[in-house]
């Protein structure tokens, strides 16, 4: 709906509305949305913000409203969900926002005979168990080390597993079991695989009681080296659980602790899963600087949580508005009860003390961090001649090798410092090996047609990692997407590449600028580049470690799983099959000699002679 082209009336609005719940949205002139709320009568609660005295920031908010629209439903529980996914949708400005809205690792065990542990990020669509979720990656990865220690269950890809013609390092090393090549039964990696879903579960002590119980029937069947390795096992479990385990503790709950100050928050969120602490993250909402810890904590349960799974137990700094309400929906999503807690005594209360001052550090060393990153960015102002500094930055650079497996990242800076959540990487296909011309061209037309349309804002400044050449590529693109209000400038690297001798030159201005190596905007400008190269070259590493990974024998026509597990187990390997000759091939079952000689051709070249 486009805004009303007569000016908005708020009584004459309040007036046509239902006391019903329902969600409202107050969009501005050009429609873009500002805020999304909900509300148990949407007359009454849409009508308080024109009869009663607001915020400043409200006032400003409301100044803007050019049109209103709403949305009734049946309950407020329902209004709260519809509020929460036009909030993640629309990410309106006067919102509190969680930015950071990917979702978590979990581990993941297969559904397969053999199950295989790996770390999972997404929907949750395949078959087997989850586990989680873990905060960051890196607690995944301890995890499956530590895993790897404690039960031999393979942790290998799929295709590795398919065409293992013996056995592996991990083999060698006792962390694998050697089920690709026949070393383990089913029933006896089953259970193994139990007891890594027991210890995943947090029901520790019951694998330390069948470990032992093997043990026991190892030492007296005198199969004491089988009797030694249980115990072991058992011991190092037994540590394990000295570190991770919460004392008293045996459930899943989350510690949540809100902490406002200089007009942003912070919330601290420590997982404990199965009585293990799985870690914790930090997280900073875009809030408007006049919200306190009770509105922080209510708008970040319901972006959090609200379609994914809740624990049984919340714990909270600081009681949301609206916790009977929070908690019926929860419960509702989450199939068992979810019960909110502020007040805990006790082991808990320690907890919860110290995930708030969790939460005031992390703040503090933010604020910090942001001083430094606001006085950057006035002084980048000063240099570019900008009447304020610049809200939002980009910068983009291309990598390859040999102009291979080429990629363009592009990383956003706004008055916070990286804005990772809007970070972006670009494949690049179809342009002449090695013409960074080009494949800025089309990062560029790729990036800003999609922020045409409205994925995120357009940034004040955007960086450039070149020189003119680049930087005039980089000013036609924008002019041919009618974007002309995109500062332009370029960062060419200094004599000798050196840090510090880097030369800006900015679009309309002939001239160079090379700033003292002590100035703030430099040190902004580089770390900003830095970071843009750091992105390129990892995206650039990932996509050519995913194609050395790929057989040779997965790109022939013809050659499907089992022809390729044949070959394999006939030749004892890739190279084998990459020295055997046409006839060779042709001996193995299901290859005829036209296949062959495909075969060949892919590791010798077409026209070779066997």
């Amino acid at each position: 709906m486009s805004p009303a082209e007569t000016p908005f009336d708020p009584q004459a609005f309040v007036k046509t509305l239902t006391p019903r719940p329902g969600v409202y949205r107050m969009l501005d002139a050009e429609g873009n949305c500002l805020y999304v709320g909900k509300a148990k009568n949407l007359q009454r609660r849409v009508a308080s913000y024109f009869t009663r005295s607001l915020s400043r920031r409200i006032q400003l908010m409301v100044a803007q409203i050019a049109s209103m629209e709403v949305l009734v439903t049946h309950t407020e529980a329902e209004a709260l969900i519809l509020e929460n996914n036009l909030i993640k949708d629309l990410k309106p400005k006067y919102n509190v926002l969680l930015r950071d809205d990917k979702s978590y690792p979990y581990i993941h065990l297969t559904d397969h005979p053999f199950p295989r542990l790996r770390s999972h990020r997404g929907a949750r669509r395949e078959g087997g168990r989850y586990f989680g979720p873990y905060p960051n990656s890196g607690s995944i990865r301890q995890t499956l080390q530590l895993l790897q220690k404690l039960f031999p269950v393979r942790q290998c890809q799929e295709n590795t597993y398919r065409n293992r013609s013996r056995p592996c390092l991990q083999y060698q090393i006792k962390r694998c079991s050697g089920p690709c090549v026949g070393l383990i039964s089913e029933q006896d990696y089953g259970r193994d695989v139990a007891d890594v879903s027991l210890f995943l579960e947090g029901r520790a002590n019951e694998v330390v009681e069948r470990l032992v119980a093997r043990m026991e029937q190892a030492a007296a069947a005198l199969e004491f080296e089988q009797a030694a390795q249980l115990r072991d096992q058992v011991a190092l479990l037994q540590r394990i659980q000295e570190r991770q385990y919460v004392s008293n503790e045996k459930g899943d709950l989350d510690l949540l602790a809100a902490h406002c100050a200089g007009g942003q928050a912070c919330v601290q969120l420590f997982f404990i899963r199965g009585g293990r602490n799985l870690g914790n993250k930090a997280f900073y909402p875009r809030v408007g600087g006049e919200e306190d810890e009770q509105q922080v904590l209510s708008a970040f349960i319901s972006q959090y949580y609200l379609g994914s799974q809740a624990p049984a137990q919340l714990l909270l700094s600081h009681a949301p508005t609206e916790l009977a309400l929070l908690q019926q929906v929860l419960s509702e999503q989450a199939g068992h009860r979810v019960q909110l807690s502020c007040h805990p005594r006790g082991d808990r209360a320690r907890w919860l003390q110290m995930a708030r001052q969790n939460a005031q550090l992390a703040l503090q060393a933010r604020l910090a961090r942001k001083e430094g990153t606001e006085a950057r960015l006035a002084a980048l102002a000063q240099v570019l001649g900008l009447e304020e500094p610049p809200q939002r930055l980009e910068c983009f650079d291309i990598s390859h090798t040999g102009g291979s497996k080429t990629v363009a990242s592009c990383v956003v800076f706004d008055q916070n410092g990286p804005l990772k959540s809007d970070y972006r990487r670009f494949n690049i296909e179809g342009i002449a090996p090695g013409d960074d011309y080009a494949a800025m061209d089309q990062a560029l037309q790729r990036r800003y047609t999609r922020l045409k349309a409205g994925e995120a804002a357009l940034p004040d400044v955007l960086l450039i990692d070149g020189g003119k050449g680049q930087l005039g590529r980089a000013a036609e693109v924008l002019a041919e997407l009618g974007l002309v209000d995109v500062l332009l400038l370029g960062v060419a690297k200094g004599a000798d590449r050196k840090p510090g001798l880097e030369q800006l030159f900015l679009w309309g201005d002939e001239t160079a600028t090379i700033l003292p190596a002590d100035s703030s905007a430099l040190h902004l400008v580089q770390q900003i580049r830095d970071e843009a190269h750091r992105f390129a070259i990892s995206g650039h590493r990932q996509r050519r470690n995913r194609a050395a990974t790929v057989s040779v024998l997965e790109s022939i026509a013809g050659v499907g799983a089992k022809r390729r597990q044949r070959l394999l187990k006939a030749f004892g390997g890739l190279q084998g099959v990459a020295r055997a000759g046409i006839e060779d091939l042709s001996r193995v079952e299901g290859i005829n000699s036209a296949l062959a000689r495909s075969i060949y051709d892919a590791f010798h070249g077409e026209g070779d002679s066997p």
